[in-house]
């Protein structure tokens, strides 16, 4: 979709939209949060407008923004978050560089060695992923023959390294934290689709919280923020 269609037909401002889709995936804040926010700057918007919008745009955000991340390093941290959809625990693979920086992730309905294959596959595709040297992951069973078939396949060198040990990694344990305060306050999701869309939003927002765009440092709020209006084509 062009920058010049992305917004046609809307009602709202491009600014107003964006501003509500940046407070719900950058903040631990529910629709009707985003609704009262709106209401106290005098504009009547609501939450199941809100909504709508995040499904489109969150998307956008992180397919726009992919382009413009920084390399990761070669040594991977691998995990899974539990997450609720319709009532039901879905699954979300996630993975970091030894620094941080988040290569990719995978909303799955089932965690097993098929899901972990589906993902290390979509990981290797990424803009700004590095063929690894060493993967750590939990104890996990579904990672070994995963890792294996990749290399069967030579989409992984047979040099990679699988290192089991959940004491090994932190670093992507407390990286989660961030996407289990955004959902706690919308108390799950209504569907898959919701889902991976709506965390599209929410890890788009981290990547670019956590400065892995290049030229948009760590901290500079105003800089990130005119940064994802550029992305979408809005003035900041």
């Amino acid at each position: 979709m062009s920058k010049a269609r992305l917004f046609k037909w809307r009602h709202f401002l491009p600014t107003i939209i964006l501003r509500c889709v940046r407070w719900y995936c950058r903040y631990s804040l529910s629709y009707r949060d985003v609704e009262e926010l709106t209401h106290e700057r005098g504009l009547r918007v609501d939450h199941s407008t809100v909504y709508r919008w995040v499904q489109t745009y969150a998307p956008q955000l992180d397919k726009r923004c992919r382009r413009h991340l920084r390399p990761t390093s070669d040594s991977w941290r691998v995990d899974e978050v539990y997450v609720k959809v319709k009532g039901q625990g879905k699954w979300l693979y996630r993975a970091v560089d030894k620094y941080g920086d988040t290569l990719d992730f995978l909303l799955t309905a089932k965690r097993d060695a098929t899901a972990a294959k589906r993902f290390f596959r979509k990981t290797l595709n990424a803009r700004n992923s590095t063929t690894p040297s060493v993967i750590n992951a939990d104890k996990h069973a579904a990672y070994p023959p995963a890792l294996a078939a990749l290399q069967e396949d030579k989409r992984l060198p047979q040099s990679t390294e699988l290192r089991q040990n959940k004491y090994i990694n932190n670093v992507i344990e407390q990286d989660h934290r961030f996407l289990q305060r955004l959902i706690k306050p919308g108390l799950g999701f209504k569907s898959f689709n919701t889902a991976r869309r709506t965390i599209k939003g929410y890890e788009a927002m981290h990547m670019l919280r956590k400065g892995q765009v290049i030229g948009v440092p760590k901290g500079e709020v105003l800089v990130q923020r005119n940064f994802m209006a550029h992305l979408l084509g809005v003035a900041a």
